[in-house]
């Protein structure tokens, strides 16, 4: 079988990185079906991401961290969700958050330098909690309801978020909230512990079951006024690079299908035939068709961080670039665990193999941001411009 990772590791130290994925990726595939079934994150998963010091690795070298490329990002982040898709779209949401804080310094050198610490020194995980029942994705510029009042020098918060990966594991929230002195959406920095803030169990989805996106409840939680981080600004967002953690993720689960297609149609010979069905022509087909559309899903992301890397100055004409990335990746990776279904025929559809799981989990990168129609609406902008 063709390893799809062997031509991506490029060097000694992507392979030591890579290693720390793929011991990760083993332990997440260990608790798949209860986390599935359960809907919640593997404590006994984020132990071993911690042991492997990855909720450091895209933090600068002087805090401890690795300074992970987009490149490496990405490269690691498959590898897990080859293992579960679940696991990897939610630490990747924390990983990510830290590589654009350092590039992007959206924060005060104080206000970074604090969390970077306890980052690298406890291994501490962070998201960012945006997405509201009323505004849906925060991608759509819904202004949250989520408010945040001034009091002296407080802000007392209160209000819910949705789809709140990992919520009852992580150590920090980043919230969004209409702060009301302002007049602006600002983030505030918000500790799991803080008196008023509670995790609702509400995770019931088809598929990413193991994200445990439950909603986050905040009930009056009086923060300092340092605790505001950021306030949005008026101008154009800038591209962000590392929001392709998102068709890393769903190209690992197609991966895992496309390995586990293989593996079915060369071991399984019904008694109508005298060989596998690996040797028949409509399952080669499908299979060479799953190997061209990895082919290309692999060539066009990979390509695509490493001009992100390569090229930082030409960093803010990529927005189109990514997106088109994410818009081609997931559906492709889609494209591919139905073909692998193909190949199993009715067996999977059963619990006793794993392409049903795949066939659920990859879904959900259509309504990852940015979504397909915003994605071709832009693409079209910018060719009739």
């Amino acid at each position: 079988m063709i390893d799809v990772f062997k031509d991506l590791i490029k060097n000694d130290r992507q392979k030591r990185l890579f290693e720390k994925a793929e011991r990760i990726s083993e332990e997440a595939k260990d608790h798949l079906k209860e986390t599935d079934r359960d809907a919640v994150f593997s404590a006994k998963t984020l132990k071993v991401i911690k042991q492997e010091s990855y909720p450091s690795l895209t933090l600068p070298v002087r805090y401890g961290g690795e300074d992970l490329s987009l490149y490496e990002f990405l490269l690691l982040q498959e590898k897990i969700a080859e293992g579960d898709g679940a696991v990897a779209l939610s630490i990747g949401w924390h990983l990510g958050i830290m590589m654009e804080l350092k590039d992007d310094q959206l924060w005060k050198a104080d206000q970074f330098d604090r969390l970077a610490k306890e980052v690298a020194e406890e291994q501490k995980v962070v998201n960012r909690a945006a997405t509201e029942p009323a505004t849906g994705s925060p991608t759509r510029g819904g202004v949250p309801e989520t408010k945040a009042v001034r009091k002296g020098d407080e802000y007392i918060l209160t209000g819910r978020k949705t789809f709140t990966s990992m919520a009852d594991h992580l150590d920090y929230y980043i919230v969004s909230a209409y702060v009301d002195d302002l007049d602006k959406v600002g983030w505030f920095l918000v500790d799991r512990h803080q008196p008023g803030v509670s995790v609702e169990k509400t995770w019931d989805t088809l598929g990413m079951r193991g994200t445990e996106s439950d909603d986050l409840v905040m009930n009056e939680v009086e923060l300092n006024v340092d605790d505001l981080v950021e306030v949005k600004s008026e101008g154009k967002p800038s591209p962000k690079g590392w929001l392709l953690h998102i068709p890393a993720c769903y190209l690992g689960i197609a991966v895992a299908a496309r390995n586990d297609a293989i593996e079915f149609a060369k071991n399984f010979q019904p008694n109508s035939l005298d060989k596998p069905i690996a040797e028949v022509a409509h399952i080669q087909d499908k299979i060479g068709e799953m190997e061209w559309k990895l082919l290309q899903a692999h060539s066009f992301m990979y390509s695509t961080a490493k001009k992100w890397d390569a090229e930082p100055h030409q960093r803010k004409n990529m927005g189109a670039e990514l997106a088109a990335v994410k818009l081609a990746v997931t559906n492709t990776a889609a494209e591919v665990v139905d073909l692998a279904m193909r190949i199993a025929g009715g067996r999977g559809l059963s619990k006793q193999y794993s392409f049903e799981k795949y066939y659920r989990d990859v879904r959900a990168g259509l309504h990852n941001p940015p979504m397909d129609d915003a994605v071709v609406s832009m693409l079209a902008k910018r060719a009739i411009e």
